[in-house]
């Protein structure tokens, strides 16, 4: 009995370690740094409270303006995103469930092959199709007469938030579409034949057998859809550097400005607490949401 609480102590040990030094301790240290008076140059110049806090929610100082910018712009891209990488993926991953066995292997690697390249790739990738003077797809669109004149698709709003929905889509949509293939390839056959024996449409099937199959897991890639589009940076940084102006500046990037460019660790890491504290409320509204409609059935 000895040897095996032994054994699994040594399996459970490394976890253990790697989560108390890349999370549990810099965890604690951000929150520390949140209520100090902290710089890059300075270092920790003493305890203020909730100072830093104060500063972000309640003041009219730089950092509350960029706080709440910083938020509007992130939820923007959450709500634009989410709907496509949940629901997009999902419709991919049923009309690959539908093809042939030998060109399912083809079509999946295909659809995920995009998830495999870097965002920098990716963002050069865009910017060369979608930049407003000269970009591929302007030059392809006048050609064929559709416009009259170049869409500012990286200079002016709406456009920007279309082409880095349309980026990030293209980009991530595939890791979604691999879940949900997994999740089809879990229900029974049968239940498909037998539906149909009794004259059960796509949609009746997709109501009573698809859908209660895989709602674990499209509640599962809801939420990390979710807590992925929060945390949007690369995209942003490198298609837009958060322009127009700062419309497409998301927090991240607000975090990241504060802390280097305004030499201001406190009120950075106050602002990552907050954010973080935003996506823990975000997660534990959804799982009790979905919770409450399970038992409503």
């Amino acid at each position: 009995m000895k040897k095996k609480t032994t054994t699994a102590v040594l399996f459970v040990l490394p976890f253990i370690l790697f989560f108390t030094m890349f999370w549990l301790i810099p965890f604690i240290y951000g929150i520390v740094m949140s209520v100090s008076k902290y710089s890059l140059v300075k270092g920790n110049q003493g305890f203020v409270g909730l100072e830093n806090y104060i500063k972000i929610l309640f003041s009219s100082s730089m950092y509350n303006k960029s706080f709440w910018l910083g938020m509007k712009n992130t939820l923007i891209f959450v709500i634009l995103t989410t709907p496509f990488l949940v629901l997009g993926s999902l419709a991919l991953a049923l009309l690959l469930d539908r093809l042939p066995d030998r060109v399912k292997g083809v079509f999946r690697t295909i659809y995920f092959a995009s998830y495999a390249v870097s965002v920098t790739a990716v963002a050069a990738v865009f910017v060369w199709l979608m930049k407003g003077n000269g970009g591929y797809l302007n030059n392809l669109m006048m050609n064929l007469g559709i416009i009259d004149k170049a869409v500012p698709w990286m200079e002016q709003q709406p456009f920007v938030w279309v082409s880095l929905t349309v980026a990030t889509i293209w980009w991530t949509i595939g890791y979604n579409m691999m879940l949900f293939v997994n999740a089809l390839n879990e229900i029974d056959t049968q239940l498909y034949e037998a539906s149909g024996i009794d004259g059960a449409n796509f949609w009746t099937q997709l109501r009573y057998i698809i859908f209660p199959g895989i709602k674990n897991v499209f509640w599962f890639v809801l939420m990390t859809t979710i807590i992925a589009s929060f945390n949007v940076y690369g995209q942003t940084r490198l298609m837009t550097q958060g322009g127009p102006g700062e419309t497409t500046k998301p927090m991240i990037m607000m975090i990241t400005s504060t802390i280097m460019d305004r030499n201001d660790l406190g009120v950075g890491s106050a602002m990552t607490i907050l954010m973080g504290i935003v996506i823990v409320l975000c997660s534990v509204g959804q799982y009790y949401l979905t919770k409450e409609k399970e038992e409503l059935r």
